[in-house]
C-alpha cells in the first residue's frame, strides 16, 4: 500500500479552496460543481473537483473521507477518468433527504445507481476502486469495517485512466469535505472474498 501525497494529483477543476490540517485535505467545493452527461436531465456538467493521478491496470485506489453532507447532491468519493465522455464517479451522496451510496458510470451518457446509507452521515467512509484487467470493481463502507460491493463496470486493460478523490456541490456554496487519505494498493484478488 502506498499513501499518495495530495500534491501527487492534479485537479480537473480547482475547488474554491483547499487546506491541509493534520494530514487531511479540506476541500471547499464551488457551488454548482458536478459531473454528469445528458441522461434524464439533458445537461452536461463538467465542473467536478477531482484530484487525479495515473491509474494503471492491476491496481486499486482508496479514498477515505468524512461524509459531512446535508444539502441535495453534496457528494465525495473516487473519480476515474478516461476522457470527457468516459468516466466513473463512486462514493457517498446526499440525495432526496438522506445519505446514499452510489455510482455514476458514463460512456457518452451517464447512468446512476443509489442505495440508502443514512447512518453514514458525518462518519468516516472508505471508497475503493479496483482495476483487474477487464473491469473496475467499486466497494465502500465505514472506515475500519468491511467494504460492500457497489458496482462492477466493464473496463478494458488498455484504457489510459486517471483516478483520485472527488468532491462536488451541485446545489450550494460552502460545502467543505475532509479527505483523510488517498492510497494506491493492489487490486482485489477476488470479486467475492
Amino acid at each position: 500500500m502506498t499513501e499518495m501525497a495530495w500534491s501527487d494529483g492534479r485537479w480537473t477543476h480547482p475547488p474554491v479552496a483547499t487546506r491541509e490540517q493534520d494530514g487531511d485535505l479540506l476541500v471547499t467545493a464551488v457551488a454548482g460543481s458536478d459531473a454528469w452527461r445528458l441522461t434524464s436531465y439533458g445537461f452536461v456538467h463538467e465542473s467536478e473537483h477531482a484530484l487525479l493521478a495515473p491509474f494503471p491496470d492491476r491496481s486499486a485506489v482508496e479514498v477515505e473521507l468524512t461524509a459531512a453532507f446535508g444539502e441535495q447532491f453534496d457528494q465525495a468519493g473516487v473519480f476515474v477518468r478516461v476522457g470527457p465522455e468516459r468516466w466513473i464517479k463512486a462514493g457517498v451522496e446526499f440525495a432526496d433527504g438522506r445519505c446514499q451510496l452510489g455510482a455514476v458510470v458514463t460512456h457518452g451518457m451517464s447512468d446512476w445507481s443509489l442505495a440508502p446509507v443514512p447512518d453514514w452521515v458525518g462518519r468516516r467512509i472508505t471508497v475503493r476502486v479496483s482495476r483487474d484487467g477487464t473491469a473496475i470493481t467499486v466497494r465502500a463502507g465505514l472506515s475500519g469495517g468491511p467494504l460492500q460491493l457497489v458496482r462492477v463496470v466493464p473496463f478494458a486493460a488498455e484504457l489510459d485512466a486517471q483516478a483520485g478523490p472527488l468532491v462536488c456541490a451541485p446545489t450550494r456554496a460552502g460545502l467543505e469535505v475532509p479527505l483523510h487519505s488517498w492510497r494506491r494498493t493492489e487490486p482485489d484478488a477476488d470479486l467475492h472474498p
